[in-house]
């Protein structure tokens, strides 16, 4: 279909026609100032994008609010949809797919995701009325592949003023009678850059992929042959449908089409521009190379960050030699290897499989190839990447407790040594740091419990880097919980522990975690 540029008007312009779219325990107020010094100097180079783009006016609607999954819960075939790419850049157009069955018109209203005042999210555009046929549920392929072919509904080109970051696109049907009901869903993509700035938050969207159902309990862990091998390719074109991770963790029909943005990393984002940092987005594709991450000064790997690419591992492992702090605020990080592939269109970095594990010669990484392989790649050890590693069994919960209350990183917080901050480990860890590595310190640690009764040992940690910077460890996925808690986000939980959402503590350690990155 024809490509033409949206409207360029104000964020409440809608009802568009189909043509016009086409350091060192110093005091945390040492800290706070460095802060400020820090968000002065970006403001001084013209990293204000973000406070500026929060200062206008957001949204009260953007949720979805009719949500209708069917009798599997793993799709909502009323009204579904997938996007072109994972994520473009200003000038570039994204097309995105949309089924409705029975066949409706739909509206299509693009939110970007941020803080704005605190409602979340800002209105962009809206396109429509649109017609929406039904599109084929495609038949498995090769390795049990589900990859749609579906035509365009709509294609995009994203202006020069759309503001990096994490978009939805909700899909609305238009009743056709009065007594009809409408139905939503989203699709999701990211705006990212090329601009200098201070934080790169790479986004975890491999992973939403690798545990995404669609359409009929479908993922890299429901193959016949077994939940942990090689045997699925998965495809990102396909709708994302409701997020329902493993044993349950976040089980939210409101989170229908956007992966795991909102459940699991949209708190981390939130505070940071409710904050005015000044940060930039990219999906795990973006980081095949370090072009775009070796411009930014922090790198954040964010929720749920298992399936890296290894051209990604290479690209971070440049980044810390070249000075970039790296903050794995993640758990069951760098975990599988993950090899792109083009889809059937030439599109590339469309398709990847559980290609082998990370961790070298390491016991469980030599464990996981001798129990769920043959696997056809070994990945190297994460733990010198991320200064902890993946353990065996991982999946339960735990609270997250101070070992070094004298560590600059606890500035300001109060916290004492085996103070503990309930629910923030889970529902996947890292552990066995790897203090080989020069410098490392172990900053928090104790004892989870897997499945909920079975004691297992988590560790986070800090490292020197070679150029006055350093790489942080969290060891949680649940870290952006203690973050905020924005419209459209559910505190998730998992085997019999869950996080309790905001906690200063955090928050403060995050804090002094950017003024020693971005000093």
């Amino acid at each position: 279909m024809p490509s033409l540029p949206p409207s360029h008007g104000p964020a409440s312009d809608a009802g568009l026609s189909r043509r016009s779219f086409l350091h060192s325990g110093a005091a945390a107020t040492l800290l706070g100032s460095l802060a400020a010094n820090a968000a002065a100097a970006a403001a001084g180079r013209g990293r204000d994008v973000i406070a500026r783009e929060n200062a206008r006016e957001g949204s009260r609607d953007w949720q979805l609010t009719r949500v209708r999954v069917d009798a599997q819960g793993f799709r909502s075939p009323w009204i579904e949809g997938y996007c072109s790419r994972q994520s473009v850049r200003a000038g570039e157009t994204i097309d995105i797919m949309v089924s409705a069955n029975p066949a409706r018109a739909f509206r299509l209203e693009i939110f970007r995701t941020g803080y704005y005042g605190g409602r979340g999210a800002r209105k962009l555009t809206e396109l429509g009325p649109l017609p929406a046929k039904t599109q084929p549920t495609p038949k498995p392929g090769e390795k049990n592949l589900h990859a749609c072919a579906w035509e365009p509904s709509a294609s995009l080109t994203i202006p020069a003023d759309w503001v990096s970051g994490v978009y939805l696109g909700r899909l609305t049907t238009i009743p056709e009678s009065p007594s009809e009901p409408y139905w939503q869903s989203y699709v999701v993509f990211i705006v990212t850059d090329d601009r200098p700035a201070d934080i790169l938050f790479q986004c975890s969207d491999n992973t939403w992929q690798a545990y995404n159902r669609w359409p009929n309990n479908f993922s890299v862990y429901t193959h016949p042959k077994g939940n942990q091998g090689p045997w699925a390719d998965v495809s990102f074109d396909r709708p994302y449908g409701r997020e329902a991770q493993w044993q349950g963790v976040v089980n939210d029909p409101r989170t229908v089409g956007s992966g795991e943005w909102l459940c699991f990393e949209f708190p981390l984002a939130y505070w940071l521009e409710q904050h005015g940092y000044d940060v930039a987005y990219c999906s795990n594709s973006d980081l095949l190379v370090p072009d775009r991450a070796l411009k930014c000064r922090t790198f954040l790997s964010v929720g749920h960050d298992e399936y890296w690419d290894i051209r990604q591992f290479r690209s971070v492992e440049r980044l810390r030699d070249a000075g970039t702090s790296l903050l794995f605020l993640s758990g069951n990080s760098v975990c599988w290897v993950s090899p792109f592939r083009a889809n059937d269109a030439g599109t590339p970095n469309r398709i990847f499989f559980r290609g082998g594990p990370y961790g070298a010669d390491q016991p469980y990484a030599r464990e996981r190839q001798e129990r769920h392989g043959p696997f056809p790649h070994r990945g190297p050890d994460e733990g010198l990447l991320m200064g902890a590693r993946n353990v065996e069994p991982v999946n339960g919960g735990g609270d997250w407790t101070c070992t070094a209350p004298d560590h600059w990183l606890f500035a300001g917080t109060g916290m004492k040594r085996g103070e503990s901050i309930p629910g923030l480990i889970g529902w996947e860890y890292h552990g066995m740091p790897a203090t080989e590595i020069p410098g490392l310190e172990i900053v928090g640690a104790g004892q989870a419990w897997v499945g909920g009764v079975t004691p297992q040992q988590w560790a986070a940690t800090l490292y020197p880097g070679p150029k006055n910077n350093f790489v942080f460890n969290a060891a949680t996925i649940w870290w952006p919980q203690a973050m905020a808690s924005p419209p459209g986000h559910v505190l998730p939980w998992s085997h019999w522990s869950r996080p309790h959402g905001p906690d200063e503590r955090v928050q403060q350690m995050m804090r002094n975690l950017l003024a020693r990155a971005l000093r």
